[in-house]
């Protein structure tokens, strides 16, 4: 089972972005999960398969309803849309008052995400993106499901002072206190910075070390660019080879090195049936 969620401190450092990035290059069938309580961007920004605008009201809005009455896995799939390019999501709240109609729920979310990919019908693997988190998000009820949880920063000095102290605090939410560097437990927490790619292996080397002495557990497991041009061209607001941008190649990259790490543990029925 898969679920890795993307969630980020505080500020604008593009998790939306990065969770679609990923999901494009992902080797294996994925869902993208609008879960920020504060709302999905997706429904503004991106458009359908068919040409036109993706429906706000079929997604985490309308599977509030069905979820309270329990959720099998392949049920996610009748609230999902396709993205002009086919990836599949399930679109976010629209506002962040819609949020209290997720009370109690977000368990059963986590739980029907991680076991999608165990799903003999329509297997999958999720990407969550949860928006900015703080000690009240609902959506940190999602963590304990998932097999990574990845911290997306910018690499300003306050940035990563937050994120390091994100991390820790998550170290003792979900594994009850802080961890050694040598020391694993589920979920894996990890960091993606969003960096000019000629800059990385200095600041890859600097926030690990501040991870480390903070005893978060956690470690850099890759960087994105910094590409303002392919994240429109991500969104279909600029023209232009997205493949040959700097912000999917990095996606590439990322995603090759943590299927290197991890791949043998999310092995499952969905081995080989990327887009």
């Amino acid at each position: 089972m898969t679920l890795i969620a993307l969630a980020a401190d505080k500020g604008s450092p593009g998790v939306t972005t990065a969770a679609v990035a990923l999901a494009a290059v992902w080797p294996r069938r994925v869902l993208v999960a609008e879960t920020d309580p504060a709302g999905g961007d997706l429904v503004y920004r991106s458009a359908a398969a068919h040409g036109g605008p993706l429906n706000p009201n079929t997604g985490m809005l309308s599977i509030a309803a069905t979820a309270r009455r329990g959720l099998v896995p392949d049920q996610l799939w009748d609230h999902t849309q396709p993205l002009s390019g086919g990836l599949e999501v399930l679109v976010g709240l629209g506002m962040s008052e819609q949020a209290a109609g997720l009370a109690g729920i977000w368990p059963t979310l986590g739980r029907a995400f991680a076991q999608l990919a165990e799903s003999p019908h329509a297997p999958a693997d999720v990407i969550a993106d949860c928006g900015r988190i703080a000690g009240d998000s609902p959506a940190v009820e999602l963590f304990p499901h998932a097999a990574l949880v990845l911290l997306i920063s910018r690499t300003e000095p306050e940035a990563i002072a937050r994120v390091r102290d994100r991390a820790a605090a998550l170290a003792t939410r979900l594994h009850g206190g802080p961890r050694g560097a040598a020391t694993l437990a589920t979920p894996l927490i990890g960091v993606v910075l969003i960096a000019d790619p000629a800059n990385s292996g200095k600041l890859i080397h600097q926030v690990n070390e501040m991870l480390m002495a903070a005893q978060t557990g956690a470690r850099v497991v890759g960087t994105l660019a910094d590409d303002p041009a392919g994240a429109d061209q991500l969104a279909g607001r600029k023209r232009g080879r997205l493949d040959k941008s700097m912000l999917i190649r990095s996606a590439r990259k990322v995603t090759a090195d943590l299927y290197q790490q991890y791949g043998a543990a999310w092995a499952g029925p969905t081995a080989g049936a990327g887009r």
